[in-house]
């Protein structure tokens, strides 16, 4: 009994034939849960277009001070370690997918020349921006992870700015939106969400909006990038002090000192 024997002696048959399909719905379901979460980062990120207070309010809630009187930095390292994880195992689970081999490529490309067909074309785009992200995700989640308490208006501004993590920031921006916005447009098409009675109709309509948050979401990322790099170009010269709110900030007038 060779190696592979001993490791399906205890599956039966028809799991082994169900097991691509499972792999399959779980990197389905991966994919649509960091979907799903880069649009609340996006969400949380762009808070900063509103006000500093406005960032560090989202920040501070997060971190559980207004449940717990005091804010617990862990807790976004928590939900970090959490979101790294699902990360891991969507890559995993996607790299089954991937060409492995030149001549894969190759076959690949031919084929994508012969049939001229726009879903294929986005199929390479996942795969370039996913083999991307292997890279500019694990970096970007790592930082996060270990700085969860280094989070604010001031602290990720000096990052951005003074780290110079503007870079790595941007292309990272570029990837998630262009990777995931596409993923959710094929799960949509795979497991048939939004068919109708005309399902070659409503994916016209569903790729017009797939495009439509892609632009939305790069328009929205990039402003957000600008707004940091210019907060931390303002502070360059306190790196490391943390944003306090503007309530804190105002000066005790005469008659509250008396």
């Amino acid at each position: 009994m060779n190696k592979i024997d001993d490791f399906t002696a205890g599956i039966s048959q028809t799991d082994i034939q169900r097991m691509p399909a499972w792999l399959d719905f779980l990197q389905s379901a991966t994919g649509l849960l960091l979907a799903l979460f880069m649009w609340g980062h996006m969400a949380f990120v762009s808070s900063i277009l509103i006000s500093n207070n406005a960032m560090y309010t989202v920040t501070r809630f997060f971190e559980g001070e207004y449940f717990f009187g005091k804010p617990y930095p862990a807790i976004v390292s928590f939900i970090v370690a959490l979101i790294f994880l699902i990360f891991i195992a969507h890559a995993g689970l996607a790299m089954r997918k991937f060409p492995s081999s030149y001549q894969q490529y190759r076959v690949f490309l031919q084929h994508r020349k012969r049939l001229k067909h726009s879903d294929t074309s986005l199929w390479l785009v996942q795969v370039i921006t996913g083999f991307a992200m292997f890279f500019l995700g694990t970096a970007h989640l790592y930082t996060m992870l270990t700085h969860s308490a280094d989070i604010g208006p001031f602290a990720s501004a000096d990052r951005v700015w003074s780290g110079g993590s503007w870079v790595l920031d941007l292309l990272l921006l570029l990837a998630v939106e262009f990777h995931g916005t596409i993923g959710l447009y094929r799960l949509a098409v795979k497991w048939g969400w939004f068919d109708g009675s005309n399902p070659q109709r409503n994916r016209i309509r569903l790729k017009r909006v797939m495009w439509g948050l892609i632009g939305f979401l790069l328009i929205l990322g990039m402003m957000s990038l600008t707004a940091y790099m210019k907060i931390g170009k303002a502070h360059a010269g306190q790196v490391g002090e943390h944003y306090s709110p503007t309530v804190l900030q105002q000066p005790i007038n005469q008659g509250e000192q008396e």
